[in-house]
C-alpha cells in the first residue's frame, strides 16, 4: 500500500526492531502526530489465539476523550421512564423501530429491556452491519436500564478481537497528558488479559503497539505476560 510523505518520514523516526518503554512510546506516537486535527491514540494488542475464537467484552477507561454519546434506549412504561430520568437521548419502543426501519440512525449506541428484543431483533439487518445492535455480552440488552446508562455516560466501550486475534482500542488523543494515555491503555491490556482462554499456552498477548490515526505503529514492551 502506497503511503503518503508525512507518514514515511515519521516512519524514519521509529526503530522498528525495538520495543519502546510506555512512556517512551506515547511521547514518540504524540511528536509524530502532524494532522491538523487532535489524531486519536490507539493501542493494538496482537493475541495468541486459536482461529475461529475471539475475545469480547466490555470496559470503562479511566480518563475520557470522546464526547457525549446519543444513547437510544428501546423500553416500555416503567423502563421507559428509568431510562429518561437516567438521561438517555432517546427511548421509545415500536415508534423508534420504525423510525430506524425508514432510515434514521442518528444516535451512537442503543439499549433494549429483554422483552423488547424480540421486536428489536428485526432491525438486525440495519443495526448488526454498523455495530449498534442491542447485545447482552455488551451488557446493552438489561432490564437495569439505568446502570447501563449511567456506565455508558462514564465512557464504557467495547473491545473485540478481529478475524486475525488482534484487539484495536482508542485510549487517547495525541493532546492529552503522556500518564492518562499509559493509565487507559494499560486498563485496556489488563482488561483483555483477563478474558484469556483457558486453553492458551504461553503468552496471551504476544505484542503491543501504540499508533496515531494518521501515525506508524510503535512496539511497547510492557504489558505483554509470559
Amino acid at each position: 500500500m502506497k503511503r503518503g510523505k508525512r507518514y514515511v518520514e515519521a516512519l524514519k523516526q521509529v526503530d522498528r526492531t525495538r520495543q519502546y518503554e510506555p512512556s517512551e512510546a506515547v511521547e514518540l506516537v504524540k511528536s509524530l502526530s502532524s494532522a491538523k486535527f487532535d489524531e486519536t491514540v490507539e493501542v493494538s494488542l496482537n493475541l495468541n489465539m486459536k482461529k475461529g475464537t475471539s475475545v469480547r467484552d466490555t470496559l470503562v477507561l479511566p480518563y475520557q476523550f470522546r464526547a457525549d454519546k446519543k444513547i437510544l434506549v428501546f423500553a416500555k412504561g416503567e423502563k421507559a421512564d428509568e431510562a429518561r430520568e437516567a438521561g438517555a437521548t432517546y427511548v421509545g419502543d415500536d415508534d423508534l423501530i420504525e423510525k430506524i426501519r425508514g432510515g434514521w440512525l442518528d444516535f451512537d449506541v442503543a439499549v433494549a429491556t429483554p422483552d423488547m428484543m424480540k421486536d428489536v431483533g428485526r432491525l438486525g439487518p440495519v443495526l448488526g452491519r454498523r455495530g449498534l445492535m442491542p447485545n447482552p455480552k455488551t451488557q446493552t440488552v438489561t432490564f437495569d436500564v439505568k446502570a447501563a446508562i449511567d456506565e455508558l455516560n462514564k465512557g464504557r466501550v467495547e473491545f473485540r478481537s478481529d478475524k486475525t486475534g488482534v484487539v484495536h482500542l482508542a485510549v487517547g488523543k495525541a493532546s492529552m497528558d503522556t500518564q492518562q494515555i499509559i493509565e487507559n491503555m494499560n486498563t485496556v491490556i489488563n482488561e483483555v488479559s483477563r478474558r484469556r482462554p483457558a486453553d492458551v499456552k504461553g503468552a496471551f498477548v504476544k505484542t503491543v503497539a501504540l499508533s496515531s490515526t494518521m501515525g506508524p505503529g510503535v512496539k511497547i514492551a510492557a504489558g505483554v505476560e509470559g
